[in-house]
């Protein structure tokens, strides 16, 4: 027996057999590589810094540039998402060199560094929810009004969220790879700086300023609260939610089924509405709050 249609097939079945079966269902959508992320997280990034020479030599208008720009932030974390779990190939494996690749590149457009984002995401999957522990806690615990406030507050020099990130890092003595932000934000800053002394302030705003404030909420919104609401339960099986978005689960950014991702964080973004439904009954005997799905 290898798969279930229902919690009933299930029910007869003990904790260990139960754990054997769900591991085994599971296992079959692991060990693929995510070539479709490879692309869009080297693609992606290839495309948004093109749009720079085609504006600035006024191939394209500015205008036209800015809603693609916007998608492409938006679109470059999750690729870095595979990365970070290995996904893509594991240490010692021969793309290991593609897996950080894309790890590195994807997410520029967002001026995060991804050996600080790997490190605090781990501590995110091995800490859900724990209020001291877990780097995303302030974000699911928020109401949906309260999110989009804080959301943009938590940008603020003072705000206490600016200093979550160093703390976790530190805490795990890999303080020294916040080098890594530092020279992010300061070239990041040094070429904001520079587009605007020449008189490419607009440019710089619509092509990547702008497109960032609206992509980090749009990633946060959907990576760590929609998941993870009201963020207060603990536990392998309670800790993420299923949920049904009114934009579907593409425009959601595949994570109406993020609590397959932390069961079995090994198993390809692409892969885990399938996962999902071949694991439903047994979530549903787990008791896990799988929403309308």
């Amino acid at each position: 027996m290898d798969q279930v249609t229902s919690v009933q097939e299930c029910a007869d079945l003990s904790e260990d057999q139960l754990g054997v079966l769900e591991r085994r269902i599971a296992g079959k959508f692991m060990h693929i590589v995510p070539w479709g992320a490879v692309v869009w997280g080297i693609g992606n990034f290839i495309l948004w810094l093109s749009l720079w020479p085609l504006v600035l030599m006024d191939i394209i208008p500015v205008w036209l540039a800015f809603p693609i720009a916007t998608l492409n932030v938006m679109l470059s974390y999750l690729p870095s998402h595979e990365a970070q779990h290995n996904i893509i190939a594991g240490k010692g494996r021969p793309l290991r060199w593609l897996n950080e690749l894309v790890g590195h590149v994807s997410t520029i457009p967002l001026v995060l560094p991804y050996r600080v984002l790997r490190a605090t995401h781990m501590e995110h999957h091995a800490h859900t929810n724990d209020a001291d522990l877990d780097p995303d806690i302030e974000v699911s615990r928020r109401s949906k009004l309260d999110f989009f406030k804080q959301s943009l507050l938590n940008r603020q020099p003072d705000s206490s969220k600016q200093d979550v990130y160093g703390a976790t890092m530190e805490r795990l003595g890999l303080s020294h790879m916040m080098i890594d932000a530092l020279v992010f934000n300061a070239v990041y800053l040094l070429l904001m700086f520079t587009l605007a002394w020449s008189g490419h302030a607009i440019e710089a705003a619509l092509l990547w300023w702008i497109p960032k404030q609206i992509a980090i909420t749009y990633i946060e919104y959907y990576l760590s609260w929609a998941p993870h609401t009201p963020g207060v339960e603990k536990g392998r099986y309670r800790d993420t939610r299923a949920f049904k978005s009114k934009l579907g689960n593409l425009f959601s950014m595949g994570m109406q089924y993020h609590i397959v991702h932390h069961l079995y964080p090994r198993i390809p973004l692409s892969l885990t509405p399938a996962a999902f439904r071949a694991l439903k009954p047994i979530l549903q005997r787990r008791g896990c709050d799988l929403g309308a799905l």
